[in-house]
């Protein structure tokens, strides 16, 4: 895995790199000859990238995130032994991590993919966290107001680019091609939320992804989030409000983004007493509208009713007739509506993902 030094972010959807061409079609290889067909797709995403190096890096992260940063840091070694050396490796690490950081009521503020960068226990923690674009401000202030007097350094990352890599659907299994590409650039790794968002790949940005990854095509960013919303996989502010949503109640448990036995951070209590009950009454899933679509979209945080008028949820987010709502889980095999202004209404249906556990605490 190559390192590179230097500091940065993304930003809004950037134009193909050079080379790509204009409308997202596949690209020429040399000699003029086309391209297999396609087995990936790389879509450009709208998110941010900090890096978090420094001595006290891990342990300053441990404090504050859900998950269980030293199994990114020591692979199958829950924590570092007594004066921070780490136990003995029974896994290789990850390269990534989901994971939220909470604020102290213990409900959602960020949600966050961590990814390590160093390739060693004897080398210096050094960590890219990935955010929603919009927050990138707001989570670097976060950090920096815990910071105190670690041995930390916190920078935006402004020379950096953010892909995700989804396979087609018929493309069958193409991890093994994928790991041959993994040493071609700066971080190719799976997806850690679920297997079915593919993979992440993070690259300079004047290096071309379909170089990169053979027989991959750029594309369209709308059919990304058509992808998420249909696997019911919640990204960003707008699926995960700051302040309002809960992390048990957005999956975060099912996502493999948080650790129940890593000790105390910031907003545990709420998350490990919800645990411990074992009853989650609510939780984010994907929903389909029925048509004819109404003008414009569904507002964000719309109420949903059951047929007799009591409420079932409410929804978040969505293009065009896929979405993500959070439902109470009694709800979700009843017929569903919400009321739009005009004296109008748009039905919608519930569904539980084929990537959910298979047996789930209702």
């Amino acid at each position: 895995m190559l390192l590179r030094a230097g500091a940065a972010v993304l930003g809004p959807p950037r134009r193909p790199p050079r080379g790509l061409g204009g409308g997202g079609g596949m690209r020429r290889l040399s000699g003029g000859a086309p391209p297999p067909p396609a087995a990936v797709r790389c879509f450009p995403l709208s998110r941010a990238l900090l890096r978090v190096q420094g001595p006290e890096a891990d342990t300053f992260l441990q404090g504050l995130l859900t998950n269980d940063v030293a199994r990114l840091m020591w692979g199958g070694a829950d924590h570092p032994q007594e004066g921070g050396a780490p136990s003995p490796l029974t896994s290789p690490p990850p390269r990534a991590q989901y994971t939220h950081a909470l604020n102290v009521q213990g409900r959602c503020l960020y949600d966050l993919i961590l990814y390590r960068l160093h390739e060693s226990q004897e080398e210096e923690p050094n960590i890219l966290l990935e955010c929603d674009y919009s927050v990138l401000d707001s989570v670097q202030k976060h950090l920096k107001l815990y910071k105190i007097r670690r041995k930390v350094n916190i920078a935006p990352c402004l020379d950096l680019s953010l892909w995700a890599v989804i396979p087609e659907e018929q493309s069958g299994d193409v991890s093994s091609t994928l790991d041959k590409c993994a040493d071609k650039t700066l971080v190719l790794t799976p997806d850690p939320r679920v297997e079915v968002m593919g993979w992440r790949l993070i690259t300079n940005k004047e290096e071309n992804p379909l170089e990169i990854v053979p027989g991959s095509h750029i594309g369209n960013i709308s059919d990304y989030h058509r992808h998420r919303y249909k696997q019911g996989i919640a990204e960003g502010v707008k699926d995960i409000p700051p302040g309002v949503a809960l992390p048990l109640e957005s999956n975060l448990a099912y996502m493999n983004g948080i650790s129940f036995t890593k000790g105390c951070y910031i907003g545990q209590e709420l998350t490990a007493r919800t645990h411990h009950t074992g009853v989650i009454r609510k939780r984010l899933l994907p929903v389909q509208l029925s048509a004819p679509l109404p003008l414009g979209s569904i507002p964000e945080g719309a109420a949903i009713l059951t047929e007799s008028g009591k409420s079932a949820g409410k929804y978040r987010a969505g293009g065009d007739e896929l979405g993500i709502a959070l439902l109470r889980l009694a709800n979700i095999n009843e017929p569903l509506h919400i009321n739009l202004p005009g004296d109008t209404s748009v039905n919608l249906t519930a569904a539980i993902p084929n990537w959910w556990p298979k047996t789930t605490n209702k």
